[in-house]
């Protein structure tokens, strides 16, 4: 089977209300949306998270660099067009929205090849259709939500209410001493439900030097009490490989990152530097199905966990398909913070309950674009 066709659309969705995290505002959500088509008029679709802003350059780096690479090309060769399409960024460069585009195309081919054999894509992987561990994630800072405090314990509150036992918070955007009384709030409200849930904190590389982020996090342990916290999230700077691995080896708490690392070989300079416990590797972001795999399979040899960011109707499937996966993070459409499913018929939107979220049975990821929204979000055209 041949690709006969590549389309791919940029897509922007503003947030419901005003939203910000540690270190900027989220008014949009940029996403770019690519179908590849064979020859015999099936369709794989694919996605990434473009950011705030990056939709035109990202939908740029597909048409322009990458479909080439894939048009006329075997659809079943997935790990071989990888491989030339990575070649072909050399001189456009090997990060950012290069390697988000890459990443959709590849999924792309991954949702085809499952669809064509009428399979999930987790039991197309050799993945379990066992329903995944998921934690309900948000704590972002938004205004409208009242004071910080009473608005984490509320969406805690929300959160059990949807079956969801462990959760995440965002820190670093407010002063230290701030945000550990939300730590505290939240903890607290965590133990009023009374089922042991956890809680991880999200920095988004607020801290700008090691000891910055030790005197954070020790004042947020503090906070918590007796409850230990289930990670620290990308506390430092992406480029801060090193500095990731010194602070693991002085805090108490597992230091989780990976969201914004692209690519087998960053993976392999952060397991190096003992840089993190959990690996947070999204596949819309390290190079799509065929990375995400390589870094799992990696991670599970020196005894490291997948916790995926982001794109749950993605990384269900992945989860259910590696032996060290430890959860998938969930937002709930409620939230208005990872607007992706608004694209989505609410028939194929990712299900959940107690805790979980459910691999679907249809054929590929399983989900399916609702026209109008798409139309009405589709920027550029």
């Amino acid at each position: 089977m041949t690709i006969t066709d590549v389309r791919a659309r940029a897509v922007g969705i503003p947030v419901d209300k005003p939203t910000r995290m540690s270190n900027r505002a989220l008014n949009d959500r940029h996403y770019v949306l690519v179908d590849v088509t064979d020859d015999t008029g099936r369709t794989g679709t694919g996605y990434t998270y473009a950011g705030t802003a990056g939709a035109f350059l990202t939908k740029a780096a597909v048409d322009d660099l990458l479909a080439p690479v894939y048009l006329g090309a075997d659809q079943d060769d997935s790990t071989g067009l990888w491989s030339r399409a990575y070649q072909e960024t050399l001189l456009a460069g090997r990060r950012g929205a290069v390697v988000r585009a890459l990443s959709a195309l590849d999924i792309a081919l991954w949702d085809l090849k499952a669809k064509r054999a009428g399979l999930p894509l987790a039991a197309l992987l050799g993945g379990s259709a066992a329903p995944q561990p998921a934690y309900a994630s948000g704590g972002y800072y938004r205004p409208d939500d009242g004071e910080w405090t009473r608005a984490v314990a509320d969406e805690i509150a929300f959160n059990a209410a949807q079956g969801f036992t462990d959760h995440k918070i965002k820190v670093g955007g407010l002063s230290v001493a701030e945000d550990a009384r939300r730590v505290a709030a939240a903890t607290a409200a965590i133990a009023d439900q009374g089922d042991g849930g956890r809680l991880a904190l999200d920095a988004n590389n607020a801290y700008h030097s090691v000891r910055e982020a030790q005197v954070a996090i020790e004042a947020f342990e503090r906070a918590a009490g007796d409850a230990p916290l289930w990670w620290f999230e990308e506390p430092l700077s992406p480029e801060a490989i090193v500095g990731h691995g010194e602070l693991a080896s002085r805090i108490r708490t597992p230091v989780a990152t990976g969201e914004i690392h692209q690519t087998r070989w960053e993976f392999r300079s952060l397991i190096e530097a003992r840089a993190a416990s959990v690996l947070q590797t999204d596949a819309g972001v390290v190079g799509g199905v065929t990375e995400w795999l390589r870094v799992a399979h990696t991670a599970d040899s020196f005894g490291l966990r997948m916790a995926p960011h982001w794109h749950h109707n993605l990384h269900v499937h992945l989860t259910a398909a590696v032996a060290n996966a430890l959860v998938v993070e969930y937002f709930a459409a409620e939230k208005g913070i990872y607007n992706f499913e608004t694209l989505l018929t609410p028939e194929t939107r990712l299900t959940y309950g107690d805790g979980q979220v459910f691999v679907p049975d249809r054929p590929g990821i399983g989900i399916e674009f609702d026209g109008e929204a798409v139309a009405k979000y589709e920027i550029g055209v």
